[in-house]
């Protein structure tokens, strides 16, 4: 049976031009020549893209939904991404919107192992919400980092994840900060008698964080961030494969240059590809997206789909504790809050002011 993707593009083009634009699309994203020089019956059946629906969408633009035979696709997360989107993100009349999947192409790519399930089983909590935050900023020693992240747990955070500027620099290179950090959440978790989660940044290439995944499971950590779009998405779906036992936080960076839709690309394609945890830029804070699609990509990433775990969402990016309340009455439980340089700036308080974040998040009626 050929099964099809059905991917939707919102394309800004005049009514007059928008049958051979659609027509054109279907073409560039599956075979890419002249359908005259095809002479192969069932690749012009089977292969090549079908436009399947064109929609009016407002402001000059229309909907354009083309069916891509999912036989082009097998599992490579980056054949994915080509095929959705390669040469078509070249032109700048076009965002990627959207795609539904058939049951079978979701199942093969498999999804979270772990989700929000399993951050909820690591740090002993149920029915809240979750606190993290991030270390930073990039060229503090190892021992600073880890006495930041030993005031961070004592203040009861879940979860301390290095910030993605972070890499493996020779201030603080990997091999020696995660274990001198991973000691002191460890110490300092055993004395509050509340679970941390310290979540180091990868970065390189498959075979160096292959090592430095390593690294850190040799010192007891279960959880990395890694960005997929700076890594690669088949680099990170291979990682989560060959670590099942492994928590994976998605970082956003890069996400913004690629014209692909907010609650499809994190929401869905992150999850797709095994994130358990999806960090995203939320409104109000540095970055200018709105709420609406701030709820549609949590939405998209906790909602049933296709039986694949559901992603946490992690609202990030300038947030504060000031905008507790208003952040948990917008995703209630399922989400973890994300307050960096703002808890940082505490200084010499940090312990107290990460305490009552935490205690914010706590005592929340989320039954509102």
């Amino acid at each position: 049976m050929n099964r099809r993707l059905e991917v939707t593009y919102v394309v800004r083009c005049p009514a007059t031009e928008i049958d051979s634009r659609a027509t054109a699309l279907a073409i560039e994203q599956s075979v890419e020549m002249p359908l005259s020089a095809i002479t192969d019956p069932a690749v012009l059946e089977e292969v090549v893209g079908r436009v399947e629906r064109i929609a009016p969408a407002g402001d000059g633009c229309f909907a354009v939904t083309i069916g891509l035979a999912d036989a082009t696709i097998g599992t490579d997360a980056g054949q994915l991404l080509s095929m959705l989107f390669g040469n078509s993100s070249l032109h700048d009349d076009l965002v990627l919107s959207d795609v539904v999947f058939p049951a079978a192409t979701a199942a093969a790519f498999g999804g979270p192992h772990h989700g929000i399930a399993g951050f909820r089983e690591r740090l002993s909590a149920q029915g809240r919400a979750l606190t993290a935050t991030a270390l930073k900023p990039q060229g503090l020693p190892a021992a600073t980092l880890a006495a930041l992240a030993e005031k961070l747990t004592e203040g009861g955070i879940d979860l301390i994840k290095d910030d993605h500027g972070i890499a493996d620099q020779p201030a603080a290179p990997f091999a020696e900060r995660v274990p001198r950090i991973a000691d002191a959440v460890q110490s300092a978790g055993a004395r509050s008698g509340h679970p941390t989660l310290y979540v180091p940044n990868l970065s390189g290439d498959l075979d160096r964080m292959r090592t430095q995944v390593a690294c850190a499971r040799a010192v007891g950590v279960r959880a990395v961030m890694v960005a997929p779009m700076v890594a690669g998405v088949a680099t990170v779906h291979t990682l989560v494969a060959e670590h099942p036992d492994i928590l994976f936080v998605a970082h956003p960076a890069l996400g913004g240059a690629s014209r692909i839709a907010p609650p499809l690309l994190f929401g869905r394609l992150f999850r797709l590809i095994g994130a358990d945890a999806v960090v995203y830029p939320n409104a109000g804070g540095r970055f200018g997206w709105t709420i609406e699609t701030c709820r549609a990509l949590a939405t998209a990433a906790r909602a049933p789909w296709h039986g694949l775990a559901p992603s946490l969402p992690v609202p990030a990016g300038g947030m504060t504790r000031q905008r507790v309340p208003e952040l948990l009455d917008v995703y209630g439980t399922d989400v973890m809050l994300l307050i960096g340089g703002a808890l940082l700036d505490a200084k010499e308080k940090l312990v107290a002011a990460t305490a009552d974040l935490v205690a914010a998040v706590h005592r929340h009626d989320y039954k509102k």
